[in-house]
């Protein structure tokens, strides 16, 4: 075996650097999936160790050099990264608060985050516990009509409020396979989330003008001044990276349509950027015999787009996938001033283990996955033989050199499809099918048009000539609008998944990842797992019953008579957030229906009882509607009664349904559960949690 493997490591040609860092991740992503700290330990134990037993029997065998080197370094970069996120979460941590809780807070302003669309404000403030005087961080959204009374401009960074509060624990995921919010508030340092309760008063006014802040806030308002409407909120997002005012049936279509990625400030926008400065700079220095003749104008027009690039990112709020990016563009640069290969996966590989060592924990995120994986894939198609020799130059006319190029601008687009397709499955449950065939049409709409136009509009005004550039700008993103709503409005626009499994989305990575990375005809092996993932996907049961983190949401799904699927829901619930998990997790499309308005079901003030057919035998359900007391007799009789008892309070000792009892008191200790009844298989969030310090049973 060693020899086989010395042998094809020895024709593979394959490039190591994008290895380390795929084995860089994967370390990250070991600790993630690993339960405990005797795991982690252990995992980096056992990778030592292989490191040294590939030096102890290899050292002096010449002919196995290359398979020493790779186990060494692949052992010992795995290694480094289950110590990095560990030590990361050890750095940055914040233990939640145990309990929801209503208190007087007086606090200092981090950060602010205008969401318009929900028309409220949210602050990242500083705070000092009362009863430890421990420092803190919390969350706060503050609606509007507040906002107005207290006066906007003095609600900013570095403002020091004093402001009653409600506070809850961040929460951790409401079914299996929903988002983890008490996961990411633990790598943000967040101890408590919640809402203003009356006004607020200002004990110290913020900082003066002229923060990066105030002027992302200046040139938004700007913009959204000059555009009107949903265009404006766009305009603004690619200027500022202000998304907050953007509705949410916009943000709905662009989502179905595969074009949420042009909203976030990310690749794109900063490629655009450093691009257009870029070649102005080339251009405008070769005016300039004297410095053509003593500077080399990539290296000069490389500066200016650096400082461009940079500065477009502290604008739009430096968040990860901007810093991301442009630590990315950087590299091009680099490459582009010394006169090498821009694009190439090392280059990626570099980008991929810079995020990594800052922001460890973003590659379980869908930002981190999708954006690399699209860059892999548009790395890995145009380098690859038949890419290149479809577009070399040749003598031909300009209309065939466009179509051409137009050609593999769709064919790009839909190998980025597919590659995002698991990801996106994974993170959201759903994703859009004519992704590819929408952003033929609003990539270039938004590079070449669009964030064009907005700077030129941006120059103008500032001599009071931008009217024209602005009405140039609102149809372009009219434009844009109008191709996302139409292609998320055609039949079958979206595909619905359940939550696949862990072993599905990895054997889709590896697969993609060997696809990308791998040269030859050896290449093709990466196929092999893409196919046992894509069948395992197809046969990724839809659970029968949902049943949320408090016991209060629980959904049903059934097959309706005209073949289509259907959620009913024991409560009407106020909230988007409760009802678009149970939503998405089922793979329903269309509204719920309430159980009580069901014809199968019966229901009185207290409980819900409802009979389903699954896997050959009848199911009978008893679910609690409220809190209200009723005598334990009748209540132990009903459940005797029932295979399945779900409440939002601790049920007496003598109910004792045939096989579940998901009352308070297991909930608090699985969290939400996915039942799927035709296997008898109950998936908890417990089950991916382990021992992780954003994950405390009992006290959610």
């Amino acid at each position: 075996m060693a020899d086989a493997f010395e042998r094809f490591l020895a024709d593979a040609g394959y490039d190591r650097a994008p290895w380390l860092a795929v084995l860089f991740a994967g370390g990250i992503l070991a600790w993630f999936a690993l339960a405990s700290p005797w795991q982690w330990a252990s995992a980096i134990a056992l990778s030592l160790l292989g490191a040294l037993f590939a030096l102890a029997l290899w050292r002096d065998r010449p002919e196995r050099d290359r398979l020493r080197s790779a186990v060494i370094a692949c052992t010992l970069i795995f290694a480094a990264g289950i110590a990095v996120i560990w030590a990361r979460s050890e750095m940055v941590h914040a233990i939640p608060i145990e309990r929801p809780s209503v208190e007087r807070v007086q606090g200092y302003v981090l950060e602010r985050e205008d969401q318009g669309a929900q028309d409220r404000i949210r602050l990242t403030m500083a705070v000092r516990d009362a009863n430890t005087g421990e420092g803190r961080k919390i969350r706060v959204n503050i609606p509007l009509e507040t906002v107005e009374q207290t006066g906007s401009v003095k609600l900013a960074e570095g403002a020091v409020l004093q402001m009653r509060v409600r506070l809850m624990p961040p929460a951790s995921p409401m079914l299996p396979g929903a988002y983890d919010f008490a996961r990411a508030a633990w790598f943000e340092g967040l101890a408590a989330t919640g809402s203003v309760i009356g006004p607020i008063k200002v004990i110290e006014p913020p900082r003066e003008s002229g923060t990066i802040a105030a002027i992302q806030r200046a040139l938004s308002s700007h913009v959204r001044a000059r555009v009107d409407g949903p265009p404006g909120t766009i305009a603004a997002a690619f200027a500022s990276g202000d998304r907050g005012a953007i509705p949410e049936t916009d943000r709905e279509a662009m989502r179905d349509a595969g074009l949420t990625h042009l909203l976030a400030i990310s690749g794109l926008h900063v490629s655009a950027v450093i691009a257009a400065a870029y070649l102005v700079a080339f251009r405008l220095l070769a005016l300039f015999p004297a410095l053509v003749l003593r500077i080399r104008l990539p290296v000069a027009a490389a500066a200016f787009g650096a400082l461009a690039g940079i500065g477009y990112t502290l604008l739009t709020g430096a968040q990860v996938p901007t810093v991301r990016s442009c630590a990315a563009a950087m590299l091009v640069l680099i490459a582009l001033a010394m006169g090498r290969d821009a694009l190439s996966l090392r280059m990626v590989a570099v980008a991929a283990v810079f995020v990594l060592l800052l922001w460890p924990e973003s590659v379980i995120g869908p930002s981190f996955q999708m954006s690399f994986a699209a860059v892999l894939a548009i790395v890995a198609v145009h380098a690859s033989a038949p890419a290149k020799a479809f577009l070399a130059p040749r003598e031909e006319s300009w209309a065939a050199g466009a179509g051409r190029r137009v050609f593999m601008l769709f064919l790009t687009g839909l190998v980025i499809e597919i590659a995002l397709m698991p990801i996106v499955l994974f993170h959201f449950h759903r994703a859009g099918l004519y992704g590819a065939f929408a952003n033929v049409l609003a990539i270039p709409l938004v590079t070449f048009v669009s964030m064009p136009l907005i700077a030129i509009a941006l120059t103008m005004d500032a001599v009071g000539l931008g009217a024209p550039f602005w009405w140039l700008v609102e149809q372009s993103l009219e434009l844009l609008l109008a191709i996302a709503h139409f292609a998320s409005s055609q039949p079958g626009a979206v595909k619905l998944m359940p939550q696949m499994s862990g072993l599905t989305v990895a054997l889709f990575a590896a697969g993609g990842l060997w696809l990308a990375l791998w040269h030859g005809r050896a290449r093709a092996l990466g196929l092999v797992p893409c196919a046992v993932a894509t069948a395992l996907l197809l046969s990724t049961p839809i659970p029968d019953v949902l049943i949320g983190r408090e016991g209060r949401h629980v959904g049903i799904t059934f097959e309706a008579e005209d073949g289509s699927r259907r959620l009913l829901s024991l409560r009407d619930s106020r909230s988007s957030y409760s009802r678009d998990n149970l939503l998405e997790l089922a793979s329903v499309a269309s509204e719920p229906i309430p159980l009580a308005s069901w014809k199968g079901a019966r229901c009185s003030p207290e409980f819900c009882v409802i009979a389903i057919e699954r896997g050959g035998r009848d199911w009978s359900l008893l679910m609690a509607r409220n809190r209200s007391l009723i005598e334990e007799r009748a209540l132990a009789a009903a459940c005797e009664q029932s295979d399945i008892v779900v409440a939002d309070r601790f049920l007496p000792r003598s109910c004792r349904p045939r096989w579940l009892k998901a009352d308070r008191r297991l909930l608090e200790e699985t969290g939400g559960l996915a039942i799927d009844l035709d296997a008898q298989r109950i998936t908890r969030v417990a089950d991916s949690q382990g021992e992780h310090g954003w994950w405390r049973p009992g006290n959610d």
